[in-house]
């Protein structure tokens, strides 16, 4: 060992020894702040698949690889960060020796090729994924970028640290070439051989590059273990147990989508029968009533903005952006950590935990911190603002295209639970729905007896549970379905072709209440589980006797479709629950439904959130719809799994839009730029806020929105225009 090896050595130890000194204790502080969260038990169930699932989302990159070139990038740089720390680790063997390597394997050719074209494509893909940063960094993109509120200088930090470690790879590999120390051929390691033909002959070179690639190394390490809260960084490690640990492994998309997580108080669901809101906890107040799995979604964003992207608030205008949300209360726990973890913190009725003695060596900073409250307004010192928790739509589009797998919505609605259950804390609009749920079993406060209208001048009778004992499916019609002018006109269509069809069908009528979905999303779930738990009773009674897959509902309503669907299982209420969309597109290809006139004029299909991206079901309606227009829809710009909102979801059907632009209109503004004269929907929801947001262009004798079922029954039966009553219904 020469003298340089001697110095190389001494200095990559020191370095080293620092780095790692420092990461050991940000991992135990990043485990001890993930470990204030409450218990979530259920977490730790199906290793097997939980294993499956993320090795899946990982090495396969499925999440990231729908944004092609960048998740393709991403990979390889993914990739190369794994395989080539054996690099990194050889560097070490190289400081000391020039001809020096890993043991066994760092003499294999088949391992050269590997490494060398590892390295190779993540050059590329780290540049590509500079490149794009650099397009889109705010301010520079028409846009609003989706690295708006991103530490930038963490991104650029990581990935030249990226760049400068895999370039050093090379000329280590260079300076053995140049030195004839190289072990492989010119076929597998072209790059090497190229670097080595423009550098010196010198013996020290490959000791003193492998002493720079463990700097960069080691300083990347040191700067993210003084940075806990550096994501972009850190999640690279948490992503593998935030992806373990999610929600739902079975789900094909994310695992934060469909039903909301049931509310828990240690771990446990809440019963309200015997629930106290002095020893229970109702919603979230504080960070650290977050689940530990909700402290580890904060600390594992990477910022990188997909949610934001695709988030119809963020992108009219609203001062919700679902990843600063989350930046938000990752950097509140933090920062409030020295204080929970002297054993400071509140109890269920506001009082101290913790006794000065415990607080005296508490910084400061950490005690202000723990003062602020979690909603609040900036002159309140508020950590996430009410505008910012009110506007979201619970569409799932963040949660969707999250790479990591982070649980938004259900960490936006417990924190909504908190606000509406314990505070009365919530838009003052959406108290008129809640006493309508609560008096009327609507949100539109109708009178229970006049549910069954829109079954009058239908020509055919439509039958009872109760009457009748012989049906194949109940059809919940829903408040909207019941009430709601425009709607009504959804579920006369559907009763229409389903009697057509020859599908044995019955109504509860008056037995139908509301499903609960407005009030559990507001985050009112006392007033859920009332309805819920009445209609489970209701519809318990109905399919008394039937096994699970002859208790069939169909559904015009995908948030009724949901709730019915995913959530009263956890009342007990197991159901077999389709869409009207899935159950007309199965009768047209089975033969029972045959369209016969094309509607003309071109149709584009609005995917609605709580079908689509909550419930992955995208084909169904477009079936339906290809068979009725017979010919290719006109796909909307943001479609399926990224379709936009329309802005009623999340209980925003029954409050003011006052901010930014309406996301109807945005919405309605795409519709209408594909030329198409039929906007076709498969919500009742999404049916009123389309129809407003055309009315609002002035564009309603040139647009028309209707359910998908009603383009079917044109097209089935012609002279019946989209279930029109014969005799007008009772007014609603």
């Amino acid at each position: 060992m020469g003298s340089v090896q001697i110095v190389t050595t001494i200095l990559a130890a020191a370095i080293t020894a620092v780095a790692v000194w420092l990461a050991v204790r940000a991992v135990m502080k990043m485990t001890a702040v993930i470990r204030l969260g409450q218990p979530a038990p259920e977490r730790f169930g199906d290793k097997g698949a939980r294993t499956k699932k993320m090795l899946v989302e990982t090495a396969g990159h499925t999440r990231m690889l729908k944004w092609s070139v960048v998740g393709a990038a991403h990979w390889f740089v993914m990739v190369g960060f794994i395989v080539l720390s054996l690099l990194v680790l050889e560097a070490y063997f190289e400081v000391v020796s020039t001809g020096g390597g890993l043991p066994i394997i760092g003499h294999w050719t088949i391992f050269g090729l590997v490494t060398e074209w590892i390295g190779i494509l993540g050059l590329v893909g780290i540049l590509v994924l500079m490149a794009i940063r650099l397009r889109n960094r705010p301010g520079r993109a028409e846009n609003r970028s989706r690295f708006t509120g991103s530490t930038m200088w963490q991104g650029y930090f990581v990935e030249w640290v990226v760049l400068l470690v895999l370039i050093f790879g090379f000329v280590i590999r260079g300076f053995k070439v140049a030195t004839d120390h190289f072990e492989y051929p010119v076929w597998a390691a072209p790059l090497s051989h190229a670097v080595g033909s423009v550098l010196p002959d010198w013996e020290a070179g490959v000791s003193v590059a492998a002493l720079i690639k463990i700097a960069i190394s080691m300083t990347w390490l040191i700067v993210i273990s003084l940075n806990v809260t550096m994501g972009v960084a850190w999640h690279r490690f948490l992503a593998f147990p935030n992806i373990f640990f999610k929600r739902d492994p079975e789900k094909p998309a994310g695992s934060g989508l469909g039903p909301l997580r049931p509310m828990t108080s240690e771990g446990k669901p809440l019963d309200f029968e015997e629930a106290d809101p002095e020893k229970d906890q109702f919603g979230v107040a504080q960070v650290e009533q977050f689940t530990w799995k909700g402290l580890l979604d904060f600390s594992t964003c990477t910022e990188c903005g997909r949610c934001q992207s695709q988030c119809p608030a963020w992108n009219t205008g609203k001062p919700l952006s679902p990843k600063l949300l989350v930046l938000s209360l990752r950097d509140h726990a933090y920062a409030k950590a020295p204080y929970l973890l002297a054993g400071g913190g509140k109890d269920l009725t506001g009082e101290e935990k913790a006794t000065q003695e415990q607080l005296a060596g508490v910084d400061v900073l950490a005690m202000a911190e723990a003062d602020r409250p979690l909603i609040g307004t900036a002159e309140e010192g508020g950590v996430i603002d009410p505008d910012v928790l009110w506007s979201c739509t619970t569409c799932g589009a963040c949660v969707e295209q999250c790479p990591v797998d982070i649980e938004h919505v259900d960490h936006i609605v417990d924190m909504r639970r908190y606000q509406v259950l314990i505070e009365s804390s919530f838009p003052s609009e959406a108290g008129v729905m809640l006493r309508n749920l609560e008096n009327k079993g609507n949100p539109w406060g109708a009178p229970q007896n006049t549910r069954e209208d829109w079954t009058k001048g239908l020509g055919f009778e439509v039958p009872r549970v109760g009457e009748v004992d012989d049906f194949e499916y109940l059809f919940w019609v829903g408040c909207a379905g019941a009430f709601e002018d425009r709607a009504k006109k959804t579920t006369r269509a559907v009763a229409t072709l389903l009697n057509e069809a020859g599908v044995k069908f019955a109504i509860l009528g008056e037995g139908e209440t509301c499903s609960g979905d407005p009030a559990r999303r507001i985050g009112n779930e006392f007033v859920f589980q009332m309805l819920a738990q009445q209609n489970v009773e209701t519809l318990n009674e109905a399919f008394e006797g039937r096994e699970k897959s002859k208790r069939k509902i169909v559904a015009t309503c995908p948030h009724c479709f949901n709730t019915l669907g995913n959530e009263y299982g956890q009342l007990g209420g197991d159901f077999e629950v389709v869409h009207h969309t899935q159950l007309l597109a199965h009768l047209v290809s089975a033969g029972k439904l045959t369209p016969v006139q094309p509607v003309d004029g071109g149709v584009t299909y609005h995917d609605p959130c709580y079908l689509g991206r909550h419930n992955r079901i995208f084909a169904a309606p477009r079936e339906v719809l290809g068979d009725s227009i017979q010919g290719e829809l006109t796909e909307m710009p943001r479609n399926s799994e990224r379709s936009f909102c329309c802005g009623a979801g999340g209980a925003r059907m029954w409050m003011e839009e006052k901010i930014g632009k309406r996301i109807n209109v945005d919405r309605v503004e795409e519709a209408m730029s594909t030329g198409a004269k039929t906007i076709a929907v498969g919500c009742p929801f999404c049916s009123t806020m389309l129809n407003d947001g055309v009315n609002g262009k002035g564009a309603g004798e040139q647009v028309e929105v209707v359910d998908v079922a009603s383009v079917l029954l044109r097209s089935v039966k012609p002279e019946a225009p989209a279930g029109e009553p014969e005799v007008a219904p009772t007014a609603s």
